[in-house]
């Protein structure tokens, strides 16, 4: 309802722009509001699909997926030009929204247009991991993303995953070789990091996976 309520207002804003039409926030409040024909339209007129949000600074691929504009996110990735690894102030990348928010079409389609996927710091893969899409982490992993990426605070995706309480994600990290015996910046492993955050299932989940890799010494 709210996601609802925010598409007609800002509908509202476009149908009564003046004459003097600004094509940047045209674009942005269209890509918003899922409005492929319009988003078309600008393309055709020579806007570019990389054009910037100038109040949030992300590019209007990344508003779309934030908003779940799947028709805009589709035109968008189908343009010759589009650039995939413009970083919003934030660090955001197009490739760590669309993983945010379990968007494997879009994941996909990145990745066979070559998406970066590792990048340092907070990776697609740490949002996959905070998501809690074990299917998108999977993905990742197949196209070589670093399963130990660290944050600047130095958090593993195997911690997020810990951390937020997704426990398919933990546990395939861990299957695919995630350390857990790394430390954040709190000198807290990923179990530890679970079990502050009260997730006493991960926490057992990454300690006994600890086990069985002792006993294979």
């Amino acid at each position: 309802m709210f996601i609802l309520i925010k598409r007609l207002l800002l509908a509202t804003l476009l149908a009564g722009a003046n004459a003097a039409a600004d094509p940047v926030r045209d674009v942005v409040v269209a890509a918003q509001m899922d409005n492929a024909s319009m988003v078309k339209k600008l393309l055709k007129n020579g806007v570019s699909p990389n054009t910037v949000d100038p109040i949030t600074g992300q590019t209007v691929l990344i508003l779309a997926l934030r908003e779940d504009a799947n028709d805009v996110v589709n035109v968008l990735l189908a343009q010759p030009g589009i650039d995939l690894e413009r970083a919003a102030p934030n660090g955001n990348r197009a490739l760590m929204m669309a993983a945010f928010k379990h968007n494997k079409p879009a994941v996909l389609a990145m990745l066979a247009k070559g998406a970066i996927v590792t990048y340092p710091g907070w990776t697609a893969l740490h949002y996959a991991a905070a998501s809690g899409y074990a299917e998108i982490v999977r993905i990742l992993l197949e196209h070589h993303a670093y399963i130990d990426a660290e944050t600047p605070s130095k958090l593993t995706p195997l911690m997020i995953a810990a951390r937020e309480g997704h426990e398919s994600a933990a546990k395939l990290l861990m299957q695919e070789g995630a350390d857990a015996t790394l430390k954040n910046n709190e000198s807290l492993t990923a179990a530890q990091i679970a079990e502050r955050a009260d997730k006493p299932r991960i926490a057992d989940a990454i300690n006994a996976h600890l086990s069985l890799g002792r006993k294979g010494l």
